[in-house]
């Protein structure tokens, strides 16, 4: 018998918690303002941790804290307290990739499980009963395993088995990645990570300098470090068939619109496949849902084995935005038909926004009207997290998303 895959949704701030919680994750992992790998996402400080933990476990929702930096002498210190406060606020695990991390951890905190990061690039099953032996009670595999080899492994082990199925990727085995450091001072292993894998490249001799020979037939050169976004949304029998036990999406700085839309999709997809796994069938709109959000051009990695792996897009690093997020529904007046909602981005008179939530199914709304905070008649709202009201043609709930299709 199939045993239900967790959703696990990214939560770069508090924000982005409550709508992975509302869209359908069964849990989140989020960063402390320490020990993370990303630094410039939100992250939450000991207060924001404890209201988004109390938030998430109030819905039935877990909270997995990261902790997941390669650690120097220097990063030690501070680690024990920082770990009692992630057990005294009841996180559920945290995400460890570090070996003396996970000793530190496990001395201090036995009672708080331990999750191995896909930084420790976790390839075999050996490996994953390492960890086991140890403590750990999940290991988070690495980017690079097969299907195949995920199934092997899943039946040589009796530990959680979590891996990623959506979002960036990275072009460095398991985002051990040294080009950050070298080229700007800023170490990706330390959550600094600028992105120069993301950059374009072409090739010059070192006698002939300012003379650029692009690396293929290109005259603007090539981004031969760019790697596609990872989609799996279309192949959650087989996930599931390998004995996958949470479905993991990437992007604790991604978008309120990223983590809402593909959590949704997801949310979806695994819930009509469980329900009758016999009579499944991948419904188009799930994957057209995701195609909404800003996105590099997808793969399914190195699911189908390293022969099947088509990842990098030489050709440009720019991301696919079809869509403008433009606001979100704080309140609905149901007696008016009136929806209250935050602007995200401008929109106004005579736009078609299209709007969606959890519970409201997608339909299409004109704007005819608009009134600011003080009911004073407006054509547009152009000032960032503006309120305004709306007449909309259905009824529409907290939290729902507008976005316009882009012209």
């Amino acid at each position: 018998m199939l045993n239900k895959p967790e959703l696990l949704a990214p939560a770069g701030d508090f924000e982005k918690l409550i709508m992975a919680v509302r869209y359908g994750a069964d849990a989140v992992y989020i960063g402390g303002q320490q020990f993370g790998l990303r630094a410039a996402a939100g992250n939450f400080d000991p207060e924001q941790m404890a209201l988004g933990i109390k938030y998430a476990h109030e819905h039935g929702v877990k909270v997995y804290v990261t902790v997941n930096i390669f650690a120097h002498n220097r990063h030690l210190t501070g680690l024990s307290a920082y770990l009692k406060e992630i057990a005294a606020l009841e996180a559920d695990a945290i995400l460890v990739s570090d070996p003396g991390v996970f000793s530190v951890a496990r001395e201090t905190v036995p009672g708080l499980p331990v999750h191995i990061s896909t930084q420790a690039n976790t390839t075999n099953w050996a490996s994953v009963q390492f960890w086991a032996d140890l403590g750990a009670q999940r290991v988070v595999l690495a980017r690079e395993l097969s299907l195949k080899e995920i199934k092997e492994t899943r039946e040589k082990v009796n530990i959680q088995l979590e891996t990623f199925v959506h979002g960036a990727m990275c072009m460095s085995y398991s985002g051990r990645c040294l080009m950050s450091g070298f080229m700007t001072g800023r170490s990706a292993n330390l959550g600094e990570c600028a992105q120069p894998c993301r950059w374009k490249y072409a090739l010059v001799e070192e006698t002939r300098p300012g003379q650029y020979f692009p690396i293929e037939e290109d005259e603007q050169g090539s981004y031969v470090f760019n790697s596609m976004d990872l989609c799996m949304i279309e192949h959650i029998p087989e996930l599931a068939a390998a004995g996958i036990d949470s479905f993991k999406i990437e992007g604790r700085m991604k978008s309120v619109h990223y983590v809402a839309t593909v959590v949704s999709a997801y949310r979806k997809a695994i819930d009509s496949f469980m329900s009758d796994p016999a009579g499944y069938r991948f419904e188009p709109a799930w994957i057209e849902e995701i195609k909404k959000v800003s996105h590099r051009e997808y793969t399914t990695g190195f699911f189908f084995g390293w022969e099947n792996f088509r990842g990098e897009n030489t050709a440009t690093s720019d991301y696919r935005r079809d869509y403008d997020f433009v606001g979100v529904v704080r309140a609905y007046l149901a007696e008016q038909g009136i929806a209250v909602i935050e602007q995200r981005n401008k929109f106004g008179d005579g736009d078609i926004l299209e709007i969606t939530g959890p519970e409201t199914p997608v339909f299409n709304q004109k704007v005819t009207e608009m009134t600011d905070e003080d009911g004073n008649p407006i054509d547009f709202a152009p000032h960032p997290q503006q309120i305004v009201r709306m007449p909309v043609s259905q009824p529409v709930r907290p939290l729902d998303m507008l976005r316009r299709e882009k012209q």
